[in-house]
């Protein structure tokens, strides 16, 4: 039976909101440390803070790369992964430059991402490529995912949660049937509730962005206390909402 732990493991907490206060920033951090989510997803310039707040323990710091249209130059991508890496970063959500996919620089794109993956595996640290589906038809959603796993990506991602749409079910489902088993699937923008994680779940999923993880952790411990936590069959499932 799936547990609360489990849940919280799927989780990248995210700080990315650009107004955040540094306030706001390690009020977050705490929130991840209470549920011990996989990651704390934060703004690079607050990478430094996150990695000295969540020293010993099993939070790992992620941060964004290109964010949040993908469209900055792929030396500055490699700055922005090489800076975030010696800050404390151990996982990179790079925006892929979906700009370049829609006008057919199918090998501009793959440099881009390779460029990033070359960095961060040499570092020890892994890649999630952000798709960006609104934007895609499902044609380009395919193609999206083959590149990124031709170069190296660890994790295809659905969303930045800033564009015109988020995550969904049917694209989840089409990305795992895209990609090999050999990368992973984040869910992105949307992700609000606990039965809308365990419908990404079901979908092919193992992590989900989320700022509603304090919401998604008090849902899961209930119903672990009245043994209605239970994983979904792969189904439609709940709608999932636009945005972080």
């Amino acid at each position: 039976m799936i547990k609360p732990i489990d849940i919280a493991k799927m989780i990248d907490h995210s700080l990315l909101r650009p107004e955040f206060t540094l306030q706001q920033v390690i009020d977050g951090l705490a929130v991840a440390k209470r549920y011990e989510t996989a990651t704390v997803c934060v703004r690079p310039c607050d990478v430094s803070l996150a990695a000295r707040e969540l020293a010993g323990t099993p939070v790992l710091v992620s941060t964004v790369i290109g964010f949040p249209h993908g469209t900055l130059h792929s030396a500055s991508k490699v700055f922005e992964a090489e800076q975030a890496i010696r800050d404390g970063a151990v996982e990179l959500d790079m925006v892929m430059n979906y700009s370049r996919l829609l006008s057919g620089e199918d090998d501009q794109v793959a440099a881009d991402i390779k460029a990033v993956v070359d960095v961060a595996h040499r570092q020890g640290a892994i890649v999630k490529v952000i798709l960006e589906n609104c934007y895609l038809t499902d044609e380009l959603k395919v193609k999206a995912c083959r590149i990124c796993e031709a170069a190296g990506a660890d994790f295809v991602k659905t969303s930045t949660g800033f564009g015109s749409g988020g995550a969904t079910i049917e694209d989840l489902r089409l990305m795992r049937q895209t990609v090999s088993e050999k990368v992973r699937v984040k869910a992105a923008g949307g992700v609000r509730t606990l039965d809308q994680l365990l419908a990404a779940r079901a979908a092919g999923a193992v992590r989900c962005g989320a700022t509603a993880t304090e919401a998604i952790m008090s849902e899961a411990l209930e119903r672990e206390k009245a043994g209605t936590l239970i994983e979904l069959g792969d189904e439609a499932g709940p709608g999932l909402a636009k945005g972080y």
